[in-house]
Order: structure tokens, then sequence, then C-alpha cells
């Protein structure tokens, strides 16, 4: 539903966030045994940052396009 603000609604009503792109897929699989090796933390840890740089592009994207407050 567009924003009915008589006096704000036509600069927002239409507009779009900047693109961001997919999130890779995921480089990490499941634990072999009880104990994920240190292979198996370090893929965990990459997608998760790589996860966490998605998310605050497009927090960043929304804040830009006006859709969320700074």
């Amino acid at each position: 539903m567009p924003y009915l603000n008589p006096g704000a609604g036509a600069a927002r009503e239409g507009r779009q966030a900047a693109a961001v792109t997919n999130v890779a897929a995921a480089t990490a699989s499941a634990a072999a045994g009880a104990t994920p090796t240190k292979a198996e933390y370090d893929a965990l840890l990459a997608d998760v940052a790589a996860m966490r740089t998605k998310v605050n592009a497009l927090l960043a994207a929304l804040r830009s396009a006006g859709l969320m407050a700074s």
C-alpha cells in the first residue's frame, strides 16, 4: 500500500531500494562426527560472515530509499 500522507506521499510512492544480490550457496556442510573440525567450523564462519554482509547491505538499501529510519 502506498504511503498516503498528502505532503510526503508523492515523494515516496513507487520509490525502490537499491538491488542487493542473493547470498551465494552455503559452503558449510553437516559435521562428519560429533565434534566439528576446524575446516567445518571455518566454512560455517565464512557463511555467517557472508550473511551478515548481505543483511547489512539490505538494511543500508532500505535506509537510503527512505523506507527505514537511520
